[in-house]
């Protein structure tokens, strides 16, 4: 589709700080990037990342050794209905680093890999914000859904009416993730990481994910 170099080009020309030049041209690294956002709310143009983790991924191995992590300290309120999801009250964040400081150093990290995520749509709203603010850019880096990759190997022959589940939970225990305490950006992004290593194993090796099991757990 020529919408996405389309973009890619203009932000290149239109950017404003050159610290983010490293997200432009051809990746050769053969990783991705597993990512992952803790917010104070689900509007990417109101609420704020406080929490972010990024783990490469080479060759089938998560490389959780060389991993980005930081804390982001709002500008505004931390909502109570957020602080029951994450629990990440405003006092756990009053020595973090503002995000004019977090920002950079994580697409700088990420480089120009492509990014891997489940409801990786909602992360990237939310750097886009930052993004177009700071650096008058788009996040340009290649994007893989991992329920979009769930989603093909277990209904992508499925009969019409077939019930899809394609919650995080759900994807994590169908696949024989273990079970890590949500809502943590590392071990979010941990295990997005591990459900992509597995799903791109699969398909490399033809495995389908059987619907049978789902039946006899009724």
């Amino acid at each position: 589709m020529p919408f996405r170099p389309l973009v890619r080009l203009i932000d290149r020309l239109a950017m404003t700080d050159r610290r983010y030049a490293v997200l432009f041209g051809k990746d050769t690294s053969g990783e991705a990037v597993a990512i992952d956002c803790e917010t104070t709310g689900l509007d990417p143009w109101q609420d704020e990342i406080i929490a972010v983790a990024a783990i490469p991924i080479r060759d089938g191995r998560i490389l959780t050794s060389a991993r980005y992590e930081a804390l982001v300290r709002p500008t505004g309120p931390v909502a109570a209905t957020s602080i029951k999801i994450h629990q990440l009250r405003e006092m756990d964040l009053a020595a973090a680093r503002p995000i004019e400081e977090v920002l950079p150093e994580l697409m700088t990290f990420i480089g120009r890999r492509p990014l891997v995520g489940y409801y990786l749509e909602f992360d990237v709203a939310m750097l886009n914000r930052y993004l177009l603010s700071f650096a008058n850019i788009h996040v340009p880096n290649p994007q893989i859904e991992v329920s979009r990759l769930y989603y093909e190997r277990k209904f992508g022959d499925a009969p019409p009416g077939t019930e899809i589940d394609l919650r995080f939970a759900t994807i994590a225990k169908d696949l024989g993730i273990p079970d890590l305490p949500a809502h943590d950006a590392f071990n979010d992004a941990l295990a997005t990481a591990m459900m992509y290593v597995k799903l791109v194993d699969y398909r490399a090796r033809n495995i389908r994910i059987s619907r049978m099991r789902d039946f006899e757990a009724e």
